[in-house]
């Protein structure tokens, strides 16, 4: 029997602190040779954190991370480590350090370099051009980063025709709604057909738009889940390996052994590299694998929205959060993810009641305070209001009133919310949906206004399904039914409803996503069912408003495509949409 105790290090770092990353993965060694792991592997760039971005222009930031490997090095002694950080020679890597006992005995550098959606590799790094295979406790290893493992016929494919029976894939896999149960089907998948246990690390935590959500695991050769680590929390995941069953199964595998031929003349090579014959640790007690988790989809996207809040407001260095609460739901999905993210103690919510506001919104907003147990303060805006239009009144005279004094509104209470965050030190959440940002139905410098957009991706069909599982969750009524059920409205003329300017929601989502995510033409979305006049009206509405999406406060991505990285375009842009 030739066991391996494996240990995967779902950490949260933060970008740019070299030395708290550092210190973190000290840590988490330490705790990992306590537990006789033979083979410790840490996410990509774990050193850095991920995505860098610019600072991997900066000379010292990239000296400053070699230091920070060589740290880890000398104090992994008596076990081995994967890494991920920054390599540099004439050009950088994103690389992946293999450490034995104290010693640095190989880089791995990555090969698939993701350009596309979130990613921007190719600005920073240039391709490895091997793919290597450690021998350590006598099993053969290959080590890979994230994107290579996407690839059938890439590093994996000519690592397992040289021999390795364990891949090790260190990855920064941001999440969206989906990718856990495609993350499953891709590892399982490149276990069986290589017949070659796969073991992948993933980064944990909320880094700007992104979330990372964990979830690392292991796949046995037959493609078998053997261990799978926490969603959206940091985790240590420890197994027993048995390599000897890789080797029976192969035996059953011919199509290896042919396939071996046909990688003999590839032109990137795969040297092996002795590292270990033997543990450090020869006796051990055995560990029971993490049972595997059961993934709600809603629940995951919950906590995408609750963890990337939270690391977005401690990162940044702030304490306590403002939103303004109308009494709709949008502001008060906001406010109950800010509280399960931060605690009651650190959310405030003001209410500002216009003269259009009715009695059940000052009703509810009162009501949900409560319920989360937050302060409330109320800033009514009739007097400002009457200002505005007062100190306006001959430029606009024989103009009849439309959506500016709508907006005007709006824009009150957007300086309302920023001058407590200017006073008090508290960072503004705004409360728009996705659905709301993408026709532009949201007001510039008003709604708008603030620091970080919890919901930005959310479509509006979502943010009620999302209310709904989170009252169910602990079986209390956070947010009132009365609001999960009275017809949105901005409330900013008499008697208007969100349908006076917009398609019901359900006919809209639906759109949205095929229009914005799938960059479908307009023949394909009158398939949808909507009317032609609604659907160039909505392809219309969302074309119009890139300027507004490029305003906006950074918001958390929870869908394939999401506004901003993902999606580039011109604000000056003269191609139709129909």
């Amino acid at each position: 029997m030739r066991p391996l105790r494996l240990g995967l290090a779902q950490i949260n770092p933060a970008v740019g602190d070299l030395a708290g990353n550092t210190r973190k993965i000290i840590e988490v060694i330490d705790s990992a040779r306590g537990n006789q792991v033979d083979l410790l592997a840490f996410p990509e760039l774990a050193i850095t954190g991920y995505p860098p971005e610019d600072l991997l222009l900066k000379h010292r930031f990239i000296k400053d991370n070699i230091e920070c490997l060589h740290k880890i090095v000398e104090s992994s002694r008596s076990m081995g480590v994967i890494v991920g950080f920054v390599d540099a020679g004439s050009d950088l890597y994103n690389s992946a350090g293999v450490i034995w006992d104290g010693k640095l005995t190989g880089v791995y550098h990555k090969t698939f370099l993701p350009n596309y959606g979130v990613f921007d590799e190719n600005r920073y790094f240039v391709e490895g051009d091997e793919w290597p295979v450690y021998v350590i406790c006598g099993a053969k290893i290959g080590v890979n980063i994230c994107e290579d493992i996407w690839y059938p016929a890439g590093p994996i494919s000519a690592q397992v025709n040289a021999g390795a029976e364990l891949i090790v894939n260190i990855n920064a896999s941001p999440f969206h709604a989906g990718k856990c149960d495609s993350r499953h089907k891709m590892v399982s998948t490149r276990a069986s057909d290589h017949t070659a246990i796969v073991a992948y690390v993933n980064l944990v935590g909320g880094q700007d738009e992104l979330v990372f959500d964990g979830g690392s695991m292991v796949y046995d050769e037959q493609g078998k889940l053997l261990a799978e680590g926490k969603n959206f929390e940091e985790d240590l995941v420890i197994v027993d390996l048995n390599l000897d069953n890789v080797f029976r199964s192969r035996l059953h595998a011919p199509r290896l052994r042919k396939e071996r031929f046909f990688h003999q003349n590839d032109s990137i090579k795969s040297p092996e590299i002795e590292v270990s014959r033997a543990s450090l640790f020869p006796s051990k007690q055995p560990v029971t694998p993490q049972p595997a988790q059961k993934h709600d989809m809603t629940g995951e996207v919950y906590s995408a929205l609750v963890m990337g809040t939270r690391d977005y407001v401690r990162k940044n260095g702030f304490d306590r959060v403002v939103i303004g609460l109308s009494g709709g739901i949008d502001s008060s999905l906001v406010a109950v993810i800010a509280v399960d993210a931060l605690g009651r103690d650190k959310v405030t919510g003001v209410a500002m009641p216009s003269p259009f506001t009715s009695d059940a919104s000052n009703i509810d907003a009162a009501r949900l305070a409560e319920n989360l147990g937050i302060s409330l303060h109320i800033v009514p805006i009739d007097n400002i209001y009457k200002s505005y239009l007062g100190a306006l009144q001959g430029v606009f005279e024989k103009r009849a009133p439309d959506v500016t004094e709508e907006n005007i509104q709006a824009r009150i209470r957007g300086n309302l919310l920023m001058a407590l965050s200017n006073k008090f030190g508290w960072l503004v959440l705004t409360t728009g949906n996705k659905s709301e940002i993408a026709t532009g139905y949201c007001t510039l410098y008003g709604d708008m206004a603030g620091g970080f957009a919890v919901i930005k991706d959310v479509p509006k069909t979502l943010v009620y399904k999302l209310s709904a599982y989170r009252n169910s969750r602990d079986g209390k009524e956070l947010i009132p039914v009365s609001i999960l059920t009275r017809a949105p409205s901005a409330e900013l003329r008499p008697d208007q409803k969100d349908t006076d300017s917009l398609p019901p929601y359900d006919i809209l989502d639906p759109l949205l996503e095929s229009y914005v995510e799938d960059d479908h033409d307009l023949a394909h979305i009158l398939g949808l069912g909507a009317s032609r006049e609604i659907v160039e009206k909505v392809i219309k509405m969302v074309d119009s408003n890139e300027y507004k999406r490029r305003q906006s406060a950074p918001g958390i991505k929870i869908t394939p495509r999401a506004f901003g990285k993902d999606r580039r375009l011109p604000i000056t842009n003269r191609y139709p949409g129909i």
